[in-house]
């Protein structure tokens, strides 16, 4: 158990410097195919079962460049690897541009629409290879990309359509993804444009994401953005109304924008629907609390830490120590896999563990996490 949170900054980024990314690197990649494998079973050996998506390549290209950038690790062959990769065997055949969605586990397309989720993570890959490499090609990559998604997916009611398929709703959650890629491409190449592309980002999540009289964040729309259920029965995430007061502060930092309002209140809501006795965070509730699903997966977790260093930052004095108790809870419940770097995905209703297999694409989260607390341990 940790105390404070320069031991719990201490604790994670060790995790992440002597297991995580070193048992990643040595059984991620594919040594036949060059891409990465879609997780690890609860033995710590690789998933050769499962399907592989193609944006794994993305989260874990951005992983690594990430890594690399903050002396983690020497991450850049394996990024660069993950980046070529993508580009010469999962480019759409024919749509003029983007990815492609799903491979077998021989890594063969075998689906390939275009997904919005998806391409939100090509953009934060794209932008953190440019910032820890130096190299212009991925920056060029973004905007060629970003084109493409304006040019096939653009709406006339804001933001971009789900993608090249039929879909039941529009989500908030790729425009989520999509607001931290255009932040992470402002500050990596310094160009206001992408800066005012999460300006867009943030007036929708004004206007249609955030409900200000229910202090919710809301996930599935009609085509012009009208909530898609009724407020009673809408499906709320409290682990994405946690990661947007980390991105709403991220926001706020960029460009000055007030954003208090909407962290406190997505913060304090999220804590009143969304943890369970134990400290973790349920997957999908209602706006009253009443889950609808009884699972809790690592990330909701990760989001909670983020959140409450955010609002420790604006003065909440109950939230550091929230952050430290949640980071000792991702210890006891989700990074206590059997191979030290892999970890346990989800839990159930009883706490109890439903899904062993470590997928590669948490890896992101768990990065992000420890960056986010070790900056401020050392800013406290």
């Amino acid at each position: 158990m940790t105390d404070t949170i320069k031991d719990a900054a201490e604790r994670l980024e060790r995790w992440i410097t002597q297991d995580a990314l070193p048992l990643w690197q040595r059984l991620g990649l594919s040594p036949q195919h060059g891409g990465h494998y879609e997780a690890l079973n609860a033995d710590g050996g690789i998933d050769l079962a499962s399907n592989i998506r193609v944006r794994v390549q993305a989260r874990q290209a951005f992983s690594l460049a990430f890594s690399h950038y903050r002396s983690w690790c020497d991450g850049e062959a394996m990024a660069r690897q993950l980046m070529r990769f993508v580009h010469d065997r999962t480019a759409h055949p024919s749509a003029g541009g983007g990815f492609t969605h799903l491979m077998s586990p021989d890594f063969d397309i075998i689906d390939d629409k275009q997904d919005l989720y998806d391409h939100a993570f090509f953009l934060l890959a794209y932008a953190w290879c440019y910032r820890a490499f130096g190299d212009a090609a991925y920056l060029e990559g973004a905007e060629r990309l970003i084109a493409h998604l304006d040019q096939r997916f653009g709406s006339v009611h804001g933001g971009w359509i789900e993608g090249d398929y039929e879909y039941p709703w529009r989500r908030q959650n790729p425009h989520m993804h999509l607001f931290e890629a255009m932040m992470a491409l402002y500050e990596a190449s310094g160009e206001a444009r992408w800066l005012a592309r999460a300006g867009e980002i943030f007036a929708l999540f004004q206007t249609r994401f955030f409900d200000p009289e229910r202090a919710v964040l809301f996930e599935f729309f009609e085509e012009d953005w009208q909530l898609k259920h009724t407020p009673e029965q809408a499906p709320v995430e409290p682990g994405h109304m946690f990661e947007w007061v980390w991105l709403l502060d991220w926001y706020h930092r960029l460009t000055g924008h007030p954003v208090a309002v909407y962290t406190e209140a997505l913060y304090r809501k999220g804590l009143e629907i969304g943890l369970v006795p134990s400290g973790l965070v349920l997957d999908e509730v209602l706006l009253d609390g009443t889950p609808l699903k009884q699972t809790r997966r690592s990330w909701g977790l990760t989001e909670l830490i983020k959140g409450s260093l955010v609002r420790a930052r604006e003065g909440d004095p109950e939230a550091e120590a929230r952050a430290v108790k949640a980071i000792d809870d991702l210890f006891t419940y989700y990074l206590t896999a059997a191979t030290p770097g892999a970890h346990v995905d989800q839990r159930g209703a009883n706490d109890e563990v439903t899904m062993d297999k470590a997928p590669a694409s948490t890896l992101y989260h768990l990065v992000v996490l420890a960056a986010e607390v070790s900056d401020y341990a050392r800013a406290r």
